[in-house]
């Protein structure tokens, strides 16, 4: 979809607003007293059950609720988000809204990012899979700058857990064999322990996957966890070839945050991984990605 689609199909906050409905009753509407039986109140933009007469409001239930902001608002806003590559600034989005107050502007953005976030949470990593942990830049405060950090734990960095799902192709003329890349991971670590690193793996791979990673010292457990676990000694070679996904993400990850973020704080780093993680994940979904982040701002909350 590209601006002038989305112009023409949502012109309107009606056209939003039976947009947004449609997607809802293809999903789904239950009541607490259990029942799925409703009429629909139009000038009310709610549910009502059949059953208990309890009225459930169009944006109950969904990340909009609880938002003063309208719907085309919103729209306007998911569209942007999934409409480029590059991430929005929330300073931007405001402005290309129009809208007077940045702090609603702000929390929109990072309630679609948990969204997408959430979205993905739902799908492990399988097969062939490359792992390292890159170093990304943060905000850091002024108690961290007096202690000079170097090394693992170097200030103004914060360590991220990536996870590529590599897939070998083997040309059947030529004998040729390539990697394609399917889909990516990307969790912000809460410290450089095996544990945080095992308790990554259980959550975002399956137990029948092939691993691959470096040497390091927080990998030792990873074997018990999965089928097999390949550890190669950190070298240009192994970031070339044998971990060449992973770190094609943390350079285009670095790049697309730097380019785009004045300054990300280190508890928000996650959302900003989650944006462009899902776009990642879903580059081939052209003009239905829009559709699927509206799908997720009703279900992922």
């Amino acid at each position: 979809m590209n601006i002038f689609s989305f112009g023409v199909e949502f012109s309107s906050e009606e056209d939003c607003i039976f947009h947004f409905k449609a997607e809802r009753d293809k999903i789904g509407v239950s009541c607490k007293c259990g029942k799925t039986d409703f009429f629909w109140i139009k000038s009310r933009l709610s549910y009502e059950c059949k059953s208990c007469r309890k009225r459930t409001s169009l944006r109950s239930g969904t990340i909009m609720e609880n938002s003063n902001l309208s719907f085309l608002v919103w729209y306007k806003a998911m569209f942007l988000m999934s409409a480029t590559k590059k991430g929005f600034s929330a300073k931007e989005m405001q402005r290309q809204l129009g809208l007077k107050r940045y702090e609603p502007v702000w929390a929109m953005m990072h309630k679609l990012r948990k969204a997408m976030g959430k979205r993905d949470e739902r799908y492990t990593l399988e097969g062939m899979i490359e792992m390292d942990e890159g170093y990304f830049t943060v905000e850091s405060r002024e108690l961290e700058q007096e202690k000079g950090i170097r090394g693992r734990g170097a200030v103004g960095k914060q360590n991220v857990a990536v996870m590529a799902e590599s897939t070998p192709l083997e040309n059947i003329e030529t004998g040729e064999t390539s990697k394609s890349c399917r889909y990516f991971k990307a969790i912000v670590l809460e410290d450089h322990t095996a544990e945080g690193i095992n308790e990554t793996i259980k959550e975002s791979l399956a137990e029948s996957s092939i691993v691959f990673t470096d040497q390091s010292t927080s990998y030792v457990d990873i074997s018990q966890l999965v089928e097999i676990h390949i550890s190669e000694k950190s070298s240009k070679e192994t970031t070339k070839d044998t971990l060449r996904w992973v770190h094609i993400f943390i350079s285009n990850a670095k790049r697309n945050l730097l380019g785009n973020y004045h300054k990300i704080k280190r508890k928000n780093l996650q959302l900003y991984l989650n944006e462009f993680v899902y776009k990642l994940n879903r580059r081939y979904f052209e003009d239905k990605l829009f559709d699927r982040l509206v799908i997720a701002s009703i279900t992922e909350v």
